[in-house]
């Protein structure tokens, strides 16, 4: 009965590891674009803490399981060839204005969705439809003059998309957390960004290690993203003759499927925020939902795909499109919040302070 192919044990672990990361991203609501809306709401720093630990175990979790199983991270889509740091920048800066807009990153839309908010739904959409336009489509042929531009390239290939240093950029993302952290018993408390981080090297090891032993199909070195993939998932709803169950695709069904049960144990964040705020989220959604696909594929992924996936790689184009795409999530955030358009749906905060409340 469990006489499966490779690629389908492949597609099962993509459930799985998807399964846990939407179980963890909804009971402790990990996100990205989150924590940089807590510091400027509230100057909580619980979630930011959360993102980085997360980012410190995938770095150094992939790191251990390259050397034991000899993954090549060089071969990956972050190690590209004729890299355009110009498009990574423009997508990056894209990604980070989308997600404020929309009140979340890719992962995040699909999290909130499954727990409940409807609006997440039209941002998904809108994520698909212009990530595949970017990859295959319109925009493809729009943006192919500056993606494919010569000057361009070659004016990037003075910085060259090597590896950096782990034990450098491990130790200012240390630094960083014990920053926000303040107290070091708080570390305990980062129980989601220690699991998310090991998911991301779990991904490479079924990729990688269980994915090259399969003869039916030939499976990509790939980890946790999620702009292309769900552009994957709607395509694979549609023409299913044409595309095929992956593991990217598998994982997206896994958050769903993860968030949707983890919000019958734990009630407190299963509805949306923004109804009861008289705003009208539906433009803010579409429109961020837009640049969030577009965006992600110019830059080679999301906050997932390169804050954590990528940067696990140490890939230096990965570094340049999460610090592009935080930069450009702060600046939209702060415009929004001027304009009291930044709303705040939950209090994240340590519970050893004093006047924690939720």
């Amino acid at each position: 009965m469990l006489n499966f192919e490779m690629y389908e044990w492949v597609n099962i672990l993509g459930l799985i590891i998807g399964l846990v990361f939407g179980a963890v991203a909804q009971a402790k609501q990990f996100c990205f674009s989150g924590s940089i809306k807590d510091y400027i709401l509230t100057k909580s720093t619980k979630r930011g803490a959360s993102v980085i630990m997360a980012m410190i175990v995938a770095i150094v979790a992939s790191a251990v399981v390259s050397s034991l199983f000899e993954l090549d991270f060089t071969t990956t889509q972050y190690y590209k060839s004729n890299i355009n740091y110009v498009t990574i920048i423009l997508g990056g800066s894209l990604f980070g204005a989308g997600m404020m807009l929309a009140d979340g990153c890719s992962n995040r839309q699909l999290v909130k969705f499954a727990q409940g908010d409807s609006n997440s739904l039209i941002t998904i959409v809108f994520v698909a439809i212009f990530a595949y336009a970017t990859a295959k489509g319109f925009l493809y042929g729009l943006f192919s003059p500056l993606t494919n531009n010569s000057t361009l390239i070659e004016w990037s290939s003075f910085i060259q998309n090597s590896t950096m240093n782990i034990y450098v950029i491990v130790g200012i993302l240390v630094l960083f957390l014990l920053y926000l952290i303040k107290d070091i018993k708080r570390i305990m408390t980062l129980g989601d960004g220690v699991i998310i981080g090991l998911l991301v090297a779990l991904a490479w090891y079924v990729t990688g290690v269980l994915g090259e032993e399969s003869m039916e199909r030939i499976i990509p070195l790939t980890g946790i993203t999620f702009v292309y993939p769900t552009a994957q998932s709607v395509e694979l709803f549609m023409f299913y003759q044409v595309n095929e169950l992956s593991f990217a695709i598998s994982l997206v069904c896994g958050v769903l499927l993860g968030t949707f049960v983890m919000t019958f144990f734990n009630k407190k964040y299963s509805f949306g925020c923004t109804a009861s705020q008289n705003l009208n989220r539906t433009k803010y959604n579409m429109l961020g939902g837009a640049l969030m696909g577009t965006g992600g594929v110019l830059s080679i992924g999301c906050t997932v795909g390169q804050g954590l996936t990528g940067l696990s790689t140490l890939a230096v184009a990965s570094g340049v499109a999460i610090a592009s795409i935080l930069l450009s999530g702060t600046i939209t955030a702060l415009i929004l919040n001027k304009y009291n358009k930044l709303p705040m749906c939950f209090i994240f905060e340590w519970q050893d302070r004093p006047d924690y409340q939720i």
